[in-house]
């Protein structure tokens, strides 16, 4: 008998939900623009040098070059460029991350006012790391800040 059965080792998180916002003075199409391209992260994440694609739309992957180093993989969930939002997970890094899903999203707020939310749920490697959290906050609220920076 074959003991052979369809298995994965990409489980989310299950860690607390860091949730990160800004608002910014511009049209909600304008942010999204920015924040909703998959391909683009490097326009307002100084640490990485570079992103390559494989494929495009749902289940295309990222790998995320940063300056140190360090290598992050991660695969495009979802994404509704209607309702201005997507979803990803992380497959593979360097960072010492176990596990990391992701979503960020843009609402209109005014003609001119717009808000973005990015939320993560990751789990490091060693569960009894110390300042996690707040270097994941940290992180996201810095991409967030050059977000509003650039098109404000």
């Amino acid at each position: 008998m074959n003991s052979l059965r369809p298995d994965t080792l990409i489980q989310n998180p299950n860690s607390a939900p860091i949730v990160v916002c800004v608002t910014v003075d511009c049209p909600a199409n304008r942010l999204w623009g920015m924040v909703g391209q998959f391909a683009n992260f490097d326009v307002f994440i100084p640490a990485l040098t570079h992103i390559e694609m494989t494929g495009t739309g749902v289940g295309a992957l990222r790998t995320k070059f940063f300056h140190d180093g360090n290598r992050v993989v991660e695969q495009l969930n979802s994404r509704d460029e209607h309702a201005m939002q997507m979803t990803w997970t992380m497959i593979y890094n360097t960072l010492g991350l176990a596990r990391l899903w992701a979503a960020i999203s843009v609402e209109a707020l005014g003609e001119q006012c717009s808000k973005v939310t990015w939320i993560l749920i990751a789990e490091p490697m060693d569960t009894a790391q110390e300042g996690f959290e707040s270097f994941v906050q940290g992180f996201a609220s810095s991409a967030l800040e050059n977000v509003r920076r650039l098109l404000s």
